[in-house]
């Protein structure tokens, strides 16, 4: 029994990280696209929207719905917020354009803000990040209340914001008192969606019988979980390739994790078995390794034979895979110094995947 893991899953189940967060886009240029796009998450799940074409936001949880429909004054305030951002962000893109004497498009600005909140500690994080045609471009330091520019092009426009004493006195009080208190509103009518638990699907998959065999859960709730590879009851490293863990398109995730089998005999394959722990859940979930539960994809006969198989399967799940990373953006988690998101690089992407959010939910 790994303990240490135990104790790590335990520790890490008392101490939430809950967020609040808004992702706003104004593009300029950009063709069957809206001009201005906003998504709302709590704890990375979109609950609301909104674009330049719709002219309103819109809840897009049951849970959010229920409070808007007794607080219709809430929906009303994210409305006008996002037609008065669509306002703000096309004057800002045509500041920049000018500012940075640019003549040709499409130009896309990007601002992801919101708080964090440690359930536990009551730790609380403010951020308020820009983006401009793909880069990062602007970071409020809510220490200083002075803005960061990564980069020499946006030297000049931290100048003027730093200037504006106001308007970082209003960031201030909104990120640490504001955006909290609504953060915490949300995850007490949100409680039974967010913080259920739902266990997985395990499988052992492998590609042919000289490929690795992975373990792969999927369909669980929350992200806070852990699986690793056993051999007589203790947890091994070599060999083994762990994966990140992934949200699915119903809201739930999936992780799996490798072991490189070329090295153990045949007799030896029940001495290993797959562990997966989910926090809030008490018991884990075992499957022994055995060739019998092996699910697979690979064909042998004399007609037909297994390279050329092999080879398009494998074709097929790069393909598979790149079209999940292109549609699917999970934003990596930050470490404890950063405490902020960045990734304006994958502007595109975000903009795809916010369109493509909106006919799904």
């Amino acid at each position: 029994m790994n303990y240490f893991g135990l104790l790590l899953l335990f520790h890490v189940a008392s101490s939430v990280k809950h967020s609040l967060r808004y992702f706003l886009t104004a593009t300029y240029g950009v063709e069957d696209f809206p001009e201005f796009v906003g998504a709302a998450t709590v704890d990375e799940f979109q609950v609301g929207y909104c674009d330049s074409n719709i002219k309103t936001a819109k809840p897009k949880q049951d849970w959010m719905r229920k409070l808007i429909e007794r607080n219709p004054e809430h929906l009303e305030w994210y409305s006008q917020k996002c037609l008065g951002s669509q306002h703000v962000f096309r004057a800002n893109i045509d500041d920049l354009k000018q500012r940075l004497n640019l003549t040709e498009g499409p130009y896309i600005l990007q601002r992801m803000n919101g708080c964090e909140w440690d359930d536990e500690t009551g730790e609380i994080t403010g951020f308020n990040q820009y983006g401009y045609n793909g880069e990062d471009f602007l970071a409020l330091d809510l220490k200083t209340l002075t803005w960061t520019a990564p980069k020499p092009q946006a030297v000049l426009t931290k100048l003027i914001w730093d200037a504006k004493k106001a308007r970082l006195e209003h960031n201030k009080n909104y990120y640490i008192y504001k955006c909290p208190d609504w953060l915490k509103n949300y995850i007490r009518h949100g409680k039974s969606f967010l913080q259920r638990t739902e266990s997985p699907s395990i499988s052992l998959l492998q590609k042919t019988p000289s490929s690795v065999v992975s373990c792969h859960a999927t369909g669980f709730f929350p992200d806070r979980a852990e699986m690793f590879w056993r051999k007589d009851g203790e947890q091994i490293h070599e060999d083994v390739e762990k994966g990140e863990i992934l949200l699915n398109n119903d809201g739930t995730f999936q992780m799996s994790v490798e072991l490189n089998v070329s090295s153990v005999p045949p007799e030896s394959w029940k001495r290993y078995d797959c562990v997966f722990q989910l926090s809030g859940v008490g018991d884990d979930i075992k499957i022994t390794l055995d060739k019998s539960a092996i699910r697979t994809n690979w064909v042998y006969s004399p007609e037909f034979p297994a390279a050329p198989v092999a080879g398009i399967v494998g074709g097929f799940l790069l393909i598979l895979l790149l079209v999940i990373a292109v549609v699917v953006l999970r934003t990596k988690k930050s470490t404890d110094e950063e405490k902020q998101y960045s990734g304006f690089q994958l502007v595109m992407v975000t903009i795809h995947h916010l369109s493509i959010f909106n006919k799904v939910f």
